[in-house]
C-alpha cells in the first residue's frame, strides 16, 4: 500500500510539473490578449504559474436558484523555473516573498477553447509589505485551464457544501 501511496504521489508530483510548464508556454503578450483584458500603460514585470482548486459552495443565487458559487481560489504559485514563491487565495490575494495584494476584477474574456475560467484583467486595491509581488497595480490572469462550477449537484440536500475544482493559470503582476 505504501508503494501505491509513493508512485501516486510522484504521479502528483509529475502532473504538477507538466500543468506549470503547459501554462507557462501558453502565456501569451500584452499584444495578444483579448481586447477586453488588455491592459494600457502596464508592462508585465512577475510571471507566475498558479496550480491549486476553484473552490465553490452550494447556495442559492440571486434569482433564488440553487447553485455553485464561488467562494474563492486555493493555489499555489511558481516562477517560471516551478519554484515555489507564494499563495493564491480568496479576496483575490496574491501572497509571497514578504509582499501581499488584493485586487478586484474590472473586465473578463472567455478562455479560449472553453471548459476553462475566464481570462480576467484585475486592478490591485491594496498593498501590504515590500516584495515582489507588492509592487503590483494590476493582475492578469490569463492561460488557464479547469476551474469551472459543476453544472449540478447543487440543491437543498447540499446546501453549504464545498467543492473544489482543479485549475491552472499564469498570473502576469503589472505595474
Amino acid at each position: 500500500m505504501l508503494g501505491k501511496s509513493m508512485a501516486l504521489g510522484t504521479l502528483g508530483a509529475i502532473a504538477l510539473a507538466v500543468s506549470i510548464q503547459a501554462a507557462a508556454a501558453e502565456t501569451p503578450t500584452i499584444d495578444q490578449l483579448p481586447a477586453a483584458i488588455k491592459p494600457t500603460g502596464m508592462s508585465v514585470y512577475l510571471e507566475t504559474a498558479a496550480t491549486g482548486a476553484q473552490v465553490y459552495t452550494c447556495s442559492k443565487n440571486a434569482s433564488g436558484a440553487w447553485a455553485w458559487t464561488l467562494k474563492g481560489p486555493d493555489a499555489e504559485l511558481f516562477d517560471m523555473q516551478k519554484k515555489p514563491v507564494g499563495k493564491h487565495y480568496a479576496g483575490p490575494t496574491w501572497e509571497g516573498g514578504g509582499g501581499k495584494v488584493v485586487a478586484a476584477a474590472t473586465a473578463s474574456a472567455p478562455a479560449p477553447g472553453g471548459n476553462a475560467v475566464p481570462w480576467l484583467l484585475l486592478d490591485v486595491k491594496s498593498h501590504e509589505g515590500t516584495g515582489e509581488i507588492s509592487q503590483a497595480k494590476a493582475v492578469l490572469r490569463v492561460s488557464t485551464s479547469g476551474g469551472v462550477a459543476p453544472g449540478q449537484g447543487c440543491d437543498e440536500a447540499h446546501s453549504g457544501q464545498e467543492t473544489r475544482v482543479p485549475y491552472t493559470a499564469t498570473y502576469l503582476f503589472l505595474k
